[in-house]
């Protein structure tokens, strides 16, 4: 009985219902489509493993998203609700593409030098939204919408610089130099046949790691988890507030903005003006919930989803909106939303059991 009670209890069990029936809801509006869903999925499944060129890019669209999720984890167990993450790696990105571009050192100075600047850009522009909540108590969640805004704009302002935009013209600014670029040797990205396999993924997992420790295994992780359950109990016990969310925000903001670095010099190696907003950081909500707030979670759900953007953007070859992979992460976050509902039920009925007995 205390097996299955603490499968009931777990937030996994819910996270694995939300990804069934969101498959399951995938397959009602595949066969609605007139697409067979077995078919489609199929594809999906292929796309993703058939080959080590498949999984190899499966990685590589995961690890930007693994690091955003972590950034929005990160500052959700400080009761912040980072939905500044997208903005966050914008400006991330920016910075790692400037230094990239304008900066001639070599690699072993270099790499670092735009993984740095990445991290402080997005760290800034986190910290100007903490600064605003803690000195003039605005909401954040107003303030990063706004400050996304004002990033994809201010990238696509200094994507037009004459000293970074791209010579032989189109809406983009030059590569970065070859000295910045993050990619796995040559021979390593020739067995896979994938000639972007990098090192960002190391980086991810890296950070997910150091996350990890940091909220387990130290004294500000014990802060953060404080202000986050109770901030006037945090405060009460001596714990200062405004300190410990600055620190965290800038903390999460970092992460977000080597997301953008690894984005930029592990795959694209330049930035385009943005039509839209990529959602990188949006999508890191996604990652960071399925992945439970924990950063190891964050790893396997960062994944997961990297293989379905990548599985997804095969199913044209079927005939089949690549789009059913949004419809399946949507449905599976919604799950995911209700599912404490769920599991507060389930409780309340063991405790009402207890007292009959």
């Amino acid at each position: 009985m205390s097996k299955r009670k603490s499968i009931l209890d777990s937030n996994a069990f819910y996270t694995l219902i939300a990804i069934v029936i969101g498959f399951l809801v995938g397959a009602l509006l595949l066969g609605l489509a007139g697409i067979n869903p077995g078919t489609a999925y199929g594809k999906l499944l292929s796309s993703v493993f058939s080959k080590p060129k498949s999984i190899a890019w499966s990685v590589i669209y995961a690890s930007p998203l693994i690091l955003t999720g972590l950034s929005v984890a990160f500052s959700y167990r400080m009761g912040v609700f980072n939905i500044g993450a997208e903005g966050q790696f914008v400006v991330g990105s920016l910075a790692a593409c400037v230094v990239g571009i304008l900066v001639d050192v070599p690699a072993i100075i270099h790499v670092p030098l735009c993984i740095l600047a990445a991290m402080m850009a997005g760290a800034l522009w986190s910290l100007l939204v903490g600064l605003l909540k803690v000195k003039k108590g605005i909401n954040e969640v107003l303030s990063f919408i706004m400050f996304n805004w004002i990033a994809f704009y201010l990238s696509n302002y200094i994507v037009n610089l004459k000293i970074v935009h791209k010579e032989s013209g189109g809406e983009a600014t030059k590569d970065v130099l070859k000295s910045a670029l993050i990619f796995l040797p040559k021979s390593i990205r020739t067995a896979l046949g994938c000639t972007n396999a990098n090192y960002g993924i190391l980086l991810a997992v890296a950070a997910a790691i150091i996350m990890w420790f940091i909220l387990k295994k130290t004294t500000l992780g014990y802060r953060i988890c404080a202000v986050g359950f109770n901030p006037n109990a945090a405060k009460y016990s001596g714990i200062n507030s405004g300190r410990t969310v600055m620190i965290a925000m800038g903390i999460s903001g970092a992460l977000a903005g080597l997301g953008g670095a690894v984005q930029v010099l592990g795959m694209s190696t330049r930035i385009s003006q943005f039509a839209s907003q990529e959602g990188f950081g949006f999508q890191g909500i996604t990652v960071a919930l399925i992945g439970g707030g924990n950063p190891i979670g964050c790893i396997f759900s960062g994944l997961f989803y990297g293989a379905m953007k990548y599985g997804g953007s095969k199913l044209s070859l079927i005939n089949a909106p690549s789009e059913i992979v949004d419809i399946i992460m949507g449905t599976i976050i919604f799950f995911i939303a209700i599912s404490l509902l769920f599991k507060n039920i389930l409780i309340s009925k063991r405790h009402k059991k207890k007292e009959a007995k």
